[in-house]
């Protein structure tokens, strides 16, 4: 029996609509952690010192790297929505890495989206990373399950996609990071155990309660580009600027194109935050940079 290699162990959303099973696209790492919660189990009946863990309860995460960010705006509809998705992991034919063997080791559940980050930085493939945290119990997969093999999609360099912020929470976002280097978007969902005296079996059982997110882009004090675009720009002084103020902004993240990388094609997604962190790095023969962390202010929206 061959090795089997991580491209042939992939994890399976479920979707709804083709009534079968997809592949988390473009993935270059998941990992599967399965957990017995456990309470020391001894007592003045047990005989010597060694220790005696029994298990209390049962969880399961799952976390998955991809290079697909073009489904970006349904990703953060998915953990916008607090609603669990069903995961199903499976080896997978070598033909394309997609076709479900039907192994044995398979398992599927229902899952929250709880955490994800975007990144996107310049000259770099744009990256996310997705969290999953278990709802209820893993059950095994019948051999029945269809899979469906998907397109690969295409990369997104990260100078493509940019951070736009006004300087109120009234004005449009349409003031673009002026020399922009790095681009992170974050969005948690809290999730509490809710079992209870009345639920059966020792699986926990997870529900959310609360969404946050934050921002943080990177950029140079001065960058020596010649800017042509006509389209506004924000500097670290405008910056300096919103964290005096200390209130709101809005913002919008987006697809760009045209002179200089400044020009929106497609809004993704967008909303008000507050600049809660701004840190000015200035070493010794290094260029002069900054880094702004804003933390958002009520719900984001994502661009339909």
């Amino acid at each position: 029996m061959r090795t089997l290699k991580g491209q042939n162990l992939r994890l399976y959303r479920y979707d709804p609509t083709a009534g079968k099973y997809h592949v988390i696209g473009m993935s270059t790492a998941c990992t599967i952690t399965l957990t017995n919660n456990t309470d020391n189990g001894t007592n003045k009946d047990v005989v010597g010192s060694a220790s005696m863990p029994v298990t209390t309860s049962k969880s399961w995460t799952v976390s998955c790297d991809s290079l697909d960010v073009a489904d970006t705006a349904a990703i953060l509809a998915a953990i916008k929505s607090m609603e669990p998705m069903t995961l199903m992991w499976d080896e997978t034919s070598e033909t394309d890495n997609q076709t479900r063997e039907k192994d044995h080791i398979a398992r599927k559940g229902q899952a929250y989206l709880n955490d994800v980050t975007f990144n996107f930085n310049d000259r770099e493939n744009s990256t996310k990373t997705l969290q999953f945290t278990g709802a209820s119990a893993l059950q095994t997969v019948a051999s029945s399950e269809a899979s469906e093999v998907i397109a690969t999609g295409a990369y997104t360099k990260g100078q493509f996609v940019r951070l736009f912020v006004s300087n109120d929470n009234v004005s449009a976002a349409s003031a673009v990071i002026a020399a922009a280097k790095s681009l992170s978007l974050h969005v948690s969902l809290t999730l509490e155990d809710a079992t209870t005296k009345d639920t059966e079996g020792e699986w926990q059982v997870q529900e959310p309660t609360e969404i946050s997110y934050d921002i943080t882009s990177g950029a140079l004090v001065r960058g020596a580009d010649v800017i042509t675009s006509s389209v506004a720009s924000n500097l670290l002084l405008n910056l300096e600027m919103i964290y005096e103020s200390g209130t709101p902004v809005k913002w919008q993240i987006a697809n760009v194109g045209g002179a200089n990388n400044r020009t929106i094609t497609s809004s993704i997604v967008s909303g008000s935050a507050v600049l809660t962190q701004l840190a000015i790095n200035a070493q010794n023969r290094q260029n002069a940079d900054y880094t702004a962390t804003f933390n958002g202010y009520g719900e984001y929206e994502v661009a339909s």
